[in-house]
């Protein structure tokens, strides 16, 4: 079975270095990367465009928009990414000239999607400083992924990365697809009833756990965890608006696909795996020479 990985990191990161050093013990690296897509027959993979100006910095109010990959290499041949996105500078002086470098990014082919770091930075996903930016979503055909629930830096404020706040975007914007990343976890059920609720409302399944292969089964043998998750699936009731992600370097990409065939049934793997990130992705297909 092919798979898709609609959600990963590979930007020079210093929490995501440490991550891959300390806690999910794998190569953060391109060719670490490959080897690991090869093992778990993925072809294509989606990175979240994220940068800092100063090592440790991550969420970096100074961060020029859009934020992409910024790597020390270039980016592999098997990687798009979605255009991160810094709303304090859209308040600044400079803002019209961001949304210009933001609509030239959005040309290039590689970028199939825009994320929008909800708890990180302080604004409400309807905030009015987000407006120009799901316009231009609904001008390139492209999805917005939206961090939501936890946030992986305790400076972070989840008053912003509730997944309920994205309703009122969903329904204002009936035109533009919207992926809640992470499920919205812990608020899965919140996330459920928003995916069930707005047809352009998807979400993904990366980052539900951070870790090696040990820690992953450890996870999986928790019947209280893995029924938090489910439930809000079995609500949901829905596969075609549910993606697989692994958050990679927060976890091995093999074991991860593993936890989630575990809590998906197996006659919706094609849909979860690979043909729900062709819908919501329309730039994939470019990509993949179809």
């Amino acid at each position: 079975m092919k798979i898709i990985d609609v959600h990963l990191h590979f930007s020079n990161i210093k929490v995501f270095k440490d991550t891959a050093n300390e806690m999910s013990h794998l190569d953060y690296s391109a060719k670490g990367l490959k080897k690991e897509f090869s093992e778990a027959n993925v072809i294509i993979g989606i990175g979240m465009g994220l940068t800092e100006t100063e090592e440790e910095s991550f969420p970096d109010f100074l961060s020029f928009n859009p934020m992409g990959l910024d790597l020390t290499e270039e980016i592999p041949e098997f990687l798009v990414y979605c255009a991160g996105i810094n709303p304090v500078r859209l308040e600044g002086d400079s803002r019209e000239k961001e949304l210009l470098n933001i609509e030239k990014e959005l040309k290039k082919g590689l970028v199939v999607g825009i994320k929008v770091y909800a708890g990180y930075y302080p604004y409400y996903v309807y905030d009015p400083v987000y407006e120009p930016i799901y316009e231009l979503a609904r001008k390139y055909n492209m999805p917005v992924v939206i961090h939501s629930g936890d946030t992986y830096s305790d400076r972070g404020l989840l008053k912003y990365s509730h997944p309920l706040n994205i309703d009122e975007v969903a329904v204002k914007y009936r035109d533009v697809n919207f992926v809640i990343a992470h499920f919205g976890d812990p608020w899965v059920m919140d996330t459920a009833e928003l995916i069930s609720k707005n047809p352009n409302v998807y979400a993904d399944l990366s980052g539900l756990i951070v870790g090696d292969e040990r820690e992953i089964n450890r996870f999986k043998s928790i019947p209280l965890f893995v029924d938090h998750i489910k439930r809000g699936l079995v609500y949901a009731d829905n596969y075609e608006k549910i993606l697989f992600g692994s958050d990679w370097p927060l976890v091995p990409i093999k074991p991860y696909i593993e936890f989630v065939k575990s809590i998906i049934p197996e006659e919706f793997y094609e849909n979860v795996f690979y043909k729900n990130a062709l819908n919501v992705f329309p730039g994939l297909k470019r990509n993949l020479d179809f």
